[in-house]
């Protein structure tokens, strides 16, 4: 008989990779061009994202980004911004919607909290999921890589679109909640569940653990 697949693997670190989803001034900074605009009330509506990235998952990245780091995984930032000086390739949902982060731009720079190191990553995306717009796969598979932990914002968007895409393409998912965020606690709790099937998830407290005791 066959040992029974599962997705409850243990992080391997020579051929795994942490990958940041839009962590960038745009989405994730208050400042962000994505709030640009904004008058008190509307706003307001956003309080708890950010509390959350402050309080929660800012420093859980800052926590997974180290012990990353120290045992040698790849570690990745995807983030969006636009190809050309006008936009004109952008997603056409993105033209919809209105998302527009110029190249070389402060919106499109990764937060100084999780600052890229010299010799990472950085994919800059045209779209919600970053396995249609950049050559990710081509990327992680040319790295030998087999293992993708996701964490970003926001969870219930681009996050979640990445997870299962990546399950689809045959990688094992490893989701960082609390290293996530989205704009209310109920899209929180509802795009974590609704995804379990396509992932493991794990706290950042436990996988720092398992990836020191697997250096």
């Amino acid at each position: 008989m066959p040992d029974a697949l599962t997705r409850d693997i243990t992080i391997a670190p020579r051929h795994a990779a942490l990958v940041f989803i839009d962590v960038q001034n745009y989405a994730a900074h208050p400042d962000g061009s994505e709030f640009k605009g904004l008058g008190p009330a509307e706003k307001s509506k956003y309080d708890y994202y950010f509390e959350r990235l402050e309080s929660v998952a800012l420093p859980n990245m800052q926590r997974l980004q180290q012990a990353a780091r120290g045992a040698g995984l790849e570690v990745i930032y995807a983030v969006i911004e636009n190809l050309t000086a006008n936009g004109r390739d952008r997603s056409l949902d993105y033209k919809i919607s209105g998302i527009n982060v110029e190249k070389g731009s402060w919106d499109a720079q990764v937060c100084a909290a999780i600052a890229p190191g010299d010799d990472e990553i950085i994919l800059r995306k045209n779209s919600s999921n970053v396995f249609i717009s950049t050559n990710i796969d081509y990327l992680l598979r040319s790295l030998g890589i087999k293992q993708v932990i996701l964490c970003g914002v926001v969870t219930d968007q681009c996050v979640e679109s990445a997870v299962r895409d990546a399950c689809d393409l045959g990688y094992l998912v490893t989701l960082v909640p609390d290293a996530s965020a989205t704009y209310t606690a109920e899209r929180q709790e509802a795009s974590v569940k609704a995804i379990k099937g396509y992932c493991r998830q794990i706290s950042t407290e436990a996988l720092v653990a398992e990836l020191k005791a697997n250096r």
